[in-house]
């Protein structure tokens, strides 16, 4: 397994943009709503490789695949079903505990705290929650490297979302019926783009948290995204700042 990075805060040289329409004001949103995995953290942590290796290696497993050909059935599935989890318990009945325990045996150590991320976030009010594609258990264990846990009241993961995974609708309604959210007064973190789309049709305010993989930029059209930053912290603060 190659070193951890160190990656404790956002990349403070990458351009900050000025939302081009005014953010809501803190009081004026109920939930304050986050994907996990490259949201919370940058993706210059690269977490998200060793994940992507070990699915490939559980396919390589599992069918008595070369790494090849075992990558080429996973993306396969990404594309065909959303996640390389969905595929393979749609095609191939894999017991997706099997899966999650197995992909999500990482090396967390290049995560460390960030202080200036947990005082952001102290300063919102209202409610925050997890909504990730991965499960509880990853969550946590990310959540606990931040020392970000304190935050956050509940953590709606692929297994409350029957395994079905953003951006399909149906985890959206789930979420929001299961913890009363108005979707009108939510705001949504995520750095994959077309997750969002899902939740601005619901009515919530949608801010992409970008980074440089292809996979997370929207298509052409993208008005469902209302505000963009390259950096989650940057964009707490200067909320935070605005709005005295």
């Amino acid at each position: 397994m190659p070193p951890p990075v160190l990656c404790a805060t956002f990349n403070a040289m990458q351009t900050k943009d000025v939302p081009q329409t005014p953010p809501p004001h803190p009081q004026q949103v109920e939930t304050w709503l986050f994907d996990l995995d490259n949201t919370l953290y940058p993706a210059s942590c690269r977490l998200f490789d060793q994940i992507d290796r070990r699915m490939g290696l559980f396919i390589e497993q599992r069918f008595g695949l070369s790494s090849e050909a075992a990558r080429h059935m996973q993306k396969s599935f990404f594309h065909t079903h959303g996640t390389t989890l969905r595929g393979l318990m749609t095609e191939h009945a894999v017991d997706p505990a099997d899966y999650l325990d197995f992909v999500h045996d990482i090396d967390l150590s290049g995560l460390e705290a960030d202080s200036r991320l947990d005082a952001a976030l102290s300063a919102l009010p209202g409610r925050k929650v997890i909504f990730t594609n991965a499960d509880t258990g990853h969550a946590e264990r990310v959540l606990d490297r931040l020392a970000l846990a304190h935050h956050f009241e509940a953590i709606f993961d692929i297994r409350a979302a029957e395994f079905v995974p953003k951006p399909d609708e149906g985890p959206y309604d789930r979420l929001l019926e299961r913890h009363g959210l108005a979707a009108e007064r939510t705001v949504f973190f995520e750095d994959s783009a077309r997750n969002l789309k899902p939740a601005h049709a619901r009515g919530m305010t949608t801010v992409w948290v970008r980074h440089e993989a292809n996979w997370s930029a929207p298509p052409a059209e993208d008005d469902y995204i209302h505000h963009r930053t390259d950096d989650l912290t940057a964009w707490l603060q200067a909320l935070h700042a605005r709005n005295g």
